[in-house]
Protein backbone atom coordinates (compact mmCIF):
# COMPACT_ATOMS: atom_id res chain seq x y z
CA UNK A 1 0.00 0.00 0.00
CA UNK A 2 1.18 3.74 -1.20
CA UNK A 3 2.18 6.15 1.83
CA UNK A 4 -1.04 7.86 2.74
CA UNK A 5 -0.12 12.06 3.27
CA UNK A 6 0.57 12.57 6.96
CA UNK A 7 -1.85 15.31 6.89
CA UNK A 8 -5.08 12.60 6.71
CA UNK A 9 -7.74 12.47 9.19
CA UNK A 10 -7.69 9.88 11.51
CA UNK A 11 -11.20 8.69 12.12
CA UNK A 12 -12.09 6.98 15.33
CA UNK A 13 -15.43 5.58 16.49
CA UNK A 14 -16.49 5.47 19.47
CA UNK A 15 -15.27 1.85 20.78
CA UNK A 16 -12.22 2.83 19.09
CA UNK A 17 -11.67 6.28 20.68
CA UNK A 18 -12.64 4.66 24.27
CA UNK A 19 -10.03 1.80 23.86
CA UNK A 20 -7.30 4.49 22.97
CA UNK A 21 -8.00 6.74 26.34
CA UNK A 22 -8.14 3.47 28.40
CA UNK A 23 -4.85 2.84 27.18
CA UNK A 24 -3.59 5.91 27.38
CA UNK A 25 -4.44 6.70 31.04
CA UNK A 26 -2.84 2.32 31.74
CA UNK A 27 -0.42 1.53 34.54
CA UNK A 28 -0.10 -1.81 33.40
CA UNK A 29 0.27 -1.09 29.67
CA UNK A 30 3.45 -1.25 28.01
CA UNK A 31 5.12 2.28 27.93
CA UNK A 32 5.12 1.96 23.90
CA UNK A 33 1.36 1.63 23.50
CA UNK A 34 0.48 4.13 25.76
CA UNK A 35 2.57 6.69 24.28
CA UNK A 36 1.13 5.50 20.95
CA UNK A 37 -2.60 6.03 22.09
CA UNK A 38 -1.71 9.78 23.61
CA UNK A 39 -0.25 10.54 20.01
CA UNK A 40 -3.20 9.38 17.99
CA UNK A 41 -5.55 10.46 20.40
CA UNK A 42 -3.76 14.03 20.35
CA UNK A 43 -3.69 14.08 16.64
CA UNK A 44 -7.21 13.24 16.38
CA UNK A 45 -8.13 16.60 18.95
CA UNK A 46 -6.25 18.31 15.79
CA UNK A 47 -2.57 19.08 17.31
CA UNK A 48 -0.16 19.30 14.59
CA UNK A 49 3.23 16.82 13.70
CA UNK A 50 5.76 19.20 15.01
CA UNK A 51 3.13 20.00 18.07
CA UNK A 52 3.49 16.36 18.98
CA UNK A 53 6.83 15.88 18.68
CA UNK A 54 7.22 18.60 21.22
CA UNK A 55 5.09 17.57 23.51
CA UNK A 56 6.67 14.21 23.33
CA UNK A 57 9.99 15.27 23.43
CA UNK A 58 10.76 13.13 19.64
CA UNK A 59 11.66 14.19 16.41
CA UNK A 60 8.94 14.37 13.37
CA UNK A 61 9.79 11.27 11.99
CA UNK A 62 8.87 8.98 14.54
CA UNK A 63 5.72 10.71 15.46
CA UNK A 64 5.09 10.33 11.16
CA UNK A 65 5.62 6.89 11.76
CA UNK A 66 2.98 6.04 14.30
CA UNK A 67 0.56 8.18 12.44
CA UNK A 68 1.11 6.28 9.04
CA UNK A 69 0.53 2.74 10.68
CA UNK A 70 -2.22 4.03 12.25
CA UNK A 71 -3.47 5.42 8.84
CA UNK A 72 -3.00 2.36 7.16
CA UNK A 73 -3.82 -0.50 9.46
CA UNK A 74 -6.16 0.88 12.05
CA UNK A 75 -5.81 2.84 15.16
CA UNK A 76 -5.86 -0.11 17.51
CA UNK A 77 -3.84 -1.99 15.50
CA UNK A 78 -0.96 -0.15 14.85
CA UNK A 79 -0.15 0.05 19.11
CA UNK A 80 1.45 -3.63 18.60
CA UNK A 81 5.09 -3.90 17.83
CA UNK A 82 6.30 -4.84 14.48
CA UNK A 83 7.69 -8.38 13.97
CA UNK A 84 11.18 -8.43 14.44
CA UNK A 85 13.77 -8.09 11.40
CA UNK A 86 15.93 -11.38 10.84
CA UNK A 87 16.27 -14.66 12.01
CA UNK A 88 16.52 -14.91 16.07
CA UNK A 89 19.65 -16.89 17.21
CA UNK A 90 17.95 -20.13 18.23
CA UNK A 91 19.76 -21.98 21.46
CA UNK A 92 19.40 -25.83 20.51
CA UNK A 93 18.45 -28.38 22.67
CA UNK A 94 21.58 -30.22 23.27
CA UNK A 95 23.03 -26.48 24.41
CA UNK A 96 20.25 -25.73 26.93
CA UNK A 97 20.79 -29.70 28.28
CA UNK A 98 24.47 -28.52 28.16
CA UNK A 99 23.91 -25.35 30.33
CA UNK A 100 21.63 -27.15 32.69
CA UNK A 101 23.99 -29.74 33.57
CA UNK A 102 26.30 -27.16 34.31
CA UNK A 103 24.21 -25.10 36.35
CA UNK A 104 23.23 -28.06 39.10
CA UNK A 105 27.39 -28.28 39.46
CA UNK A 106 28.76 -25.99 41.87
CA UNK A 107 30.85 -22.77 40.62
CA UNK A 108 33.52 -23.94 42.93
CA UNK A 109 34.26 -27.12 41.34
CA UNK A 110 34.68 -25.88 37.82
CA UNK A 111 37.50 -23.47 39.47
CA UNK A 112 35.14 -20.22 40.68
CA UNK A 113 35.76 -19.12 44.03
CA UNK A 114 31.66 -18.82 44.44
CA UNK A 115 29.88 -21.39 46.23
CA UNK A 116 26.46 -20.41 44.05
CA UNK A 117 26.34 -19.72 40.17
CA UNK A 118 24.43 -16.00 39.77
CA UNK A 119 22.90 -15.61 36.42
CA UNK A 120 26.03 -13.35 35.22
CA UNK A 121 28.55 -16.00 36.29
CA UNK A 122 26.63 -18.85 34.50
CA UNK A 123 26.20 -16.53 31.25
CA UNK A 124 30.27 -15.82 31.66
CA UNK A 125 30.81 -19.63 31.90
CA UNK A 126 28.85 -20.54 29.02
CA UNK A 127 30.12 -17.58 26.31
CA UNK A 128 33.62 -19.01 27.42
CA UNK A 129 32.85 -22.67 27.51
CA UNK A 130 29.75 -23.45 25.54
CA UNK A 131 31.63 -22.76 22.04
CA UNK A 132 34.63 -25.07 22.58
CA UNK A 133 31.94 -28.01 23.97
CA UNK A 134 29.88 -27.80 20.86
CA UNK A 135 27.57 -25.43 21.96
CA UNK A 136 28.31 -21.59 19.29
CA UNK A 137 24.81 -20.63 19.87
CA UNK A 138 25.80 -19.75 23.60
CA UNK A 139 28.86 -17.50 22.54
CA UNK A 140 26.33 -14.66 23.09
CA UNK A 141 24.37 -15.83 25.56
CA UNK A 142 22.75 -12.94 27.93
CA UNK A 143 22.12 -13.11 31.56
CA UNK A 144 18.46 -12.60 30.90
CA UNK A 145 18.33 -15.65 28.49
CA UNK A 146 19.69 -17.84 31.66
CA UNK A 147 17.91 -16.46 33.35
CA UNK A 148 14.49 -17.60 31.34
CA UNK A 149 15.96 -20.99 31.26
CA UNK A 150 16.32 -21.59 34.56
CA UNK A 151 13.00 -20.32 35.04
CA UNK A 152 11.39 -22.98 32.37
CA UNK A 153 13.79 -25.63 33.81
CA UNK A 154 12.38 -24.92 37.18
CA UNK A 155 16.27 -25.00 38.35
CA UNK A 156 16.81 -21.84 40.79
CA UNK A 157 21.31 -22.62 41.85
CA UNK A 158 21.00 -19.55 43.34
CA UNK A 159 19.57 -20.24 46.14
CA UNK A 160 19.92 -22.95 49.31
CA UNK A 161 16.80 -24.99 50.49
CA UNK A 162 17.83 -26.71 53.74
CA UNK A 163 17.19 -30.19 54.63
CA UNK A 164 18.04 -33.06 57.50
CA UNK A 165 19.67 -36.10 56.66
CA UNK A 166 18.83 -38.73 59.01
CA UNK A 167 21.79 -39.61 60.60
CA UNK A 168 19.94 -42.27 62.78
CA UNK A 169 19.67 -46.04 61.37
CA UNK A 170 16.82 -46.47 63.92
CA UNK A 171 14.78 -43.10 63.44
CA UNK A 172 11.66 -45.00 62.21
CA UNK A 173 12.15 -47.29 66.20
CA UNK A 174 12.99 -44.58 67.83
CA UNK A 175 9.99 -42.22 66.91
CA UNK A 176 7.92 -45.17 67.23
CA UNK A 177 8.74 -45.93 70.90
CA UNK A 178 7.91 -42.10 71.13
CA UNK A 179 4.51 -42.03 70.13
CA UNK A 180 3.78 -45.67 71.94
CA UNK A 181 4.26 -43.37 75.66
CA UNK A 182 2.13 -40.54 73.86
CA UNK A 183 -0.72 -43.28 73.44
CA UNK A 184 0.12 -44.61 76.94
CA UNK A 185 -0.15 -41.31 78.35
CA UNK A 186 -3.79 -40.40 75.94
CA UNK A 187 -5.25 -43.47 78.06
CA UNK A 188 -3.72 -41.95 81.18
CA UNK A 189 -5.16 -38.44 80.94
CA UNK A 190 -9.14 -40.10 80.30
CA UNK A 191 -8.41 -41.93 83.64
CA UNK A 192 -7.28 -38.59 85.06
CA UNK A 193 -10.13 -36.80 83.65
CA UNK A 194 -12.45 -39.62 84.96
CA UNK A 195 -11.07 -38.90 88.42
CA UNK A 196 -9.60 -42.02 89.02
CA UNK A 197 -5.49 -42.28 89.55
CA UNK A 198 -3.12 -42.17 86.00
CA UNK A 199 -1.87 -46.13 87.04
CA UNK A 200 -0.84 -48.59 84.32
CA UNK A 201 -2.88 -52.15 83.45
CA UNK A 202 -0.41 -53.28 86.04
CA UNK A 203 -1.67 -50.61 89.05
CA UNK A 204 1.53 -48.47 88.55
CA UNK A 205 1.25 -45.28 89.05
CA UNK A 206 2.77 -43.26 86.55
CA UNK A 207 3.69 -39.49 85.53
CA UNK A 208 5.03 -38.59 82.08
CA UNK A 209 7.38 -36.06 81.68
CA UNK A 210 9.26 -34.41 78.14
CA UNK A 211 11.97 -32.82 79.15
CA UNK A 212 14.63 -30.48 77.66
CA UNK A 213 17.06 -27.55 77.85
CA UNK A 214 16.44 -24.09 76.72
CA UNK A 215 19.82 -22.42 76.54
CA UNK A 216 21.19 -18.98 75.61
CA UNK A 217 18.31 -17.37 76.91
CA UNK A 218 19.91 -13.95 76.91
CA UNK A 219 19.45 -11.11 79.44
CA UNK A 220 19.19 -7.94 77.35
CA UNK A 221 18.85 -4.40 78.67
CA UNK A 222 17.94 -0.80 77.39
CA UNK A 223 19.74 2.14 77.40
CA UNK A 224 17.18 4.53 77.50
CA UNK A 225 13.44 4.62 78.25
CA UNK A 226 11.15 3.02 75.91
CA UNK A 227 8.55 5.27 75.05
CA UNK A 228 4.80 4.35 75.06
CA UNK A 229 2.43 4.16 72.43
CA UNK A 230 0.32 7.25 71.71
CA UNK A 231 -3.00 7.31 69.27
CA UNK A 232 -3.13 8.94 66.23
CA UNK A 233 0.58 9.68 66.34
CA UNK A 234 2.79 6.23 67.30
CA UNK A 235 1.32 3.30 67.51
CA UNK A 236 3.80 1.13 68.44
CA UNK A 237 6.13 1.27 71.59
CA UNK A 238 9.05 3.31 70.87
CA UNK A 239 12.29 1.53 71.45
CA UNK A 240 16.26 2.58 71.19
CA UNK A 241 18.16 0.94 68.55
CA UNK A 242 21.40 0.27 71.30
CA UNK A 243 21.05 -2.33 74.10
CA UNK A 244 23.11 -3.95 76.81
CA UNK A 245 24.05 -7.57 76.93
CA UNK A 246 23.88 -8.70 80.43
CA UNK A 247 24.67 -12.65 80.06
CA UNK A 248 22.71 -15.66 79.30
CA UNK A 249 20.50 -18.44 80.89
CA UNK A 250 19.38 -21.76 80.64
CA UNK A 251 15.83 -22.95 81.50
CA UNK A 252 15.79 -26.47 82.23
CA UNK A 253 12.45 -27.77 82.22
CA UNK A 254 10.25 -30.78 82.37
CA UNK A 255 6.73 -30.58 81.04
CA UNK A 256 3.96 -33.15 82.67
CA UNK A 257 2.08 -34.40 80.05
CA UNK A 258 -0.43 -35.72 82.22
CA UNK A 259 -1.35 -32.24 84.34
CA UNK A 260 0.82 -30.22 82.80
CA UNK A 261 2.28 -28.39 85.16
CA UNK A 262 6.33 -27.81 84.02
CA UNK A 263 8.85 -28.70 86.65
CA UNK A 264 11.86 -25.84 85.95
CA UNK A 265 15.09 -24.71 87.02
CA UNK A 266 16.86 -21.73 85.60
CA UNK A 267 20.64 -21.95 85.70
CA UNK A 268 23.97 -20.46 84.44
CA UNK A 269 24.70 -23.32 82.21
CA UNK A 270 23.13 -26.64 81.54
CA UNK A 271 25.46 -29.60 82.50
CA UNK A 272 25.13 -33.05 84.32
CA UNK A 273 25.13 -31.40 87.64
CA UNK A 274 22.48 -29.04 86.70
CA UNK A 275 20.57 -31.87 85.10
CA UNK A 276 20.28 -33.98 87.93
CA UNK A 277 19.31 -30.98 90.34
CA UNK A 278 16.50 -30.98 88.13
CA UNK A 279 15.74 -34.48 88.16
CA UNK A 280 15.99 -34.56 92.07
CA UNK A 281 13.21 -31.59 92.12
CA UNK A 282 11.18 -34.14 89.61
CA UNK A 283 11.89 -36.54 92.42
CA UNK A 284 10.99 -34.68 95.32
CA UNK A 285 7.31 -33.62 93.49
CA UNK A 286 5.96 -37.01 93.35
CA UNK A 287 5.07 -39.41 95.90
CA UNK A 288 7.04 -42.37 96.05
CA UNK A 289 5.51 -45.17 94.68
CA UNK A 290 5.28 -43.23 91.11
CA UNK A 291 6.97 -44.59 88.34
CA UNK A 292 8.44 -41.09 86.32
CA UNK A 293 8.83 -41.89 83.14
CA UNK A 294 10.89 -39.05 80.83
CA UNK A 295 10.78 -38.23 77.12
CA UNK A 296 14.84 -36.32 76.57
CA UNK A 297 17.29 -36.03 74.21
CA UNK A 298 20.50 -37.44 73.68
CA UNK A 299 22.27 -34.49 75.20
CA UNK A 300 25.66 -35.31 76.99
CA UNK A 301 24.57 -34.33 80.39
CA UNK A 302 21.60 -36.83 80.14
CA UNK A 303 23.67 -39.73 79.46
CA UNK A 304 27.02 -38.77 81.70
CA UNK A 305 28.30 -40.94 84.42
CA UNK A 306 27.16 -37.94 86.46
CA UNK A 307 23.49 -38.59 85.22
CA UNK A 308 24.09 -42.45 85.93
CA UNK A 309 25.42 -42.24 89.49
CA UNK A 310 22.38 -40.03 90.69
CA UNK A 311 20.10 -42.30 88.64
CA UNK A 312 21.61 -45.27 90.76
CA UNK A 313 20.56 -43.41 94.61
CA UNK A 314 17.31 -43.54 92.78
CA UNK A 315 16.59 -46.92 91.57
CA UNK A 316 13.28 -48.26 89.84
CA UNK A 317 12.40 -44.10 90.01
CA UNK A 318 13.08 -42.98 86.61
CA UNK A 319 12.67 -44.22 83.36
CA UNK A 320 14.03 -42.82 79.93
CA UNK A 321 12.90 -42.42 76.85
CA UNK A 322 15.03 -40.89 74.31
CA UNK A 323 14.48 -39.40 70.42
CA UNK A 324 16.38 -40.10 67.63
CA UNK A 325 18.98 -38.12 66.61
CA UNK A 326 17.69 -34.57 64.81
CA UNK A 327 14.32 -35.67 66.28
CA UNK A 328 13.57 -33.22 68.98
CA UNK A 329 10.22 -32.13 67.41
CA UNK A 330 9.18 -35.51 68.33
CA UNK A 331 9.32 -34.10 72.35
CA UNK A 332 6.09 -32.34 73.22
CA UNK A 333 8.41 -29.66 75.94
CA UNK A 334 9.77 -27.70 72.81
CA UNK A 335 5.75 -26.76 71.98
CA UNK A 336 6.24 -25.29 75.45
CA UNK A 337 9.57 -23.55 74.41
CA UNK A 338 8.10 -22.04 70.98
CA UNK A 339 5.07 -20.60 73.22
CA UNK A 340 7.61 -19.16 75.80
CA UNK A 341 9.40 -17.57 72.94
CA UNK A 342 6.16 -15.99 71.83
CA UNK A 343 5.18 -14.40 74.83
CA UNK A 344 7.42 -14.03 77.99
CA UNK A 345 10.57 -13.60 76.09
CA UNK A 346 9.25 -11.82 72.89
CA UNK A 347 11.24 -8.32 72.98
CA UNK A 348 11.74 -9.00 76.47
CA UNK A 349 13.89 -6.23 78.42
CA UNK A 350 15.59 -7.00 81.70
CA UNK A 351 18.09 -4.77 83.90
CA UNK A 352 20.25 -7.57 85.08
CA UNK A 353 20.01 -12.10 84.64
CA UNK A 354 18.71 -12.18 88.23
CA UNK A 355 15.47 -9.72 86.94
CA UNK A 356 15.73 -12.13 83.77
CA UNK A 357 15.42 -15.11 86.12
CA UNK A 358 12.56 -13.88 88.04
CA UNK A 359 10.26 -12.92 85.87
CA UNK A 360 10.33 -16.62 84.01
CA UNK A 361 9.55 -18.16 87.38
CA UNK A 362 6.56 -15.38 87.86
CA UNK A 363 5.86 -16.81 84.16
CA UNK A 364 5.92 -20.52 85.35
CA UNK A 365 4.37 -19.84 88.32
CA UNK A 366 1.03 -18.53 86.85
CA UNK A 367 1.25 -21.34 84.10
CA UNK A 368 1.24 -23.84 86.77
CA UNK A 369 -1.45 -22.08 88.18
CA UNK A 370 -3.98 -23.23 85.81
CA UNK A 371 -1.70 -25.70 83.80
CA UNK A 372 -2.67 -26.37 80.34
CA UNK A 373 -2.09 -30.18 79.22
CA UNK A 374 -0.35 -30.24 75.77
CA UNK A 375 -1.87 -33.18 73.82
CA UNK A 376 0.66 -35.27 70.87
CA UNK A 377 -1.96 -35.52 67.46
CA UNK A 378 0.51 -36.14 64.47
CA UNK A 379 0.77 -39.87 63.61
CA UNK A 380 -0.68 -41.08 67.12
CA UNK A 381 -3.13 -43.29 65.19
CA UNK A 382 -1.08 -44.94 62.21
CA UNK A 383 -0.99 -48.62 62.39
CA UNK A 384 2.86 -48.72 62.54
CA UNK A 385 3.01 -48.09 66.14
CA UNK A 386 0.36 -50.00 67.40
Amino acid sequence: MGRIPIRAKLVLDAEAKSKLETIAKSRTEGQARIERAKVLLAYYAGERVTALAKTFQTNRPKIERILNRALEMGALASLEDRPGRGRKPEITAEARAWLMAVACTKPIDLGYPEELWATRTLALHARKHGPEAGHPCLALLGRGTVSKLLTGAELRPHKIEYYLERRDPEFDHKMAQILMVYREVQVLQEKVQSGDKPETKEGQLMAVLSLDEKPGIQAIGKVAPDLPPVPGKHPSLGRDYEYQRHGTLSLLAGLDLLTGKVHACIEERHRSLEFTKLLEKIHQAYSPETRILIVLDNHSAHISKETQAYLKTRPNRFEFVFTPKHGSWLNLVEVFFAKMTKTILRGIRVASKAELKARIMRYLQDLNSDPVVFRWRYKLEEESVS
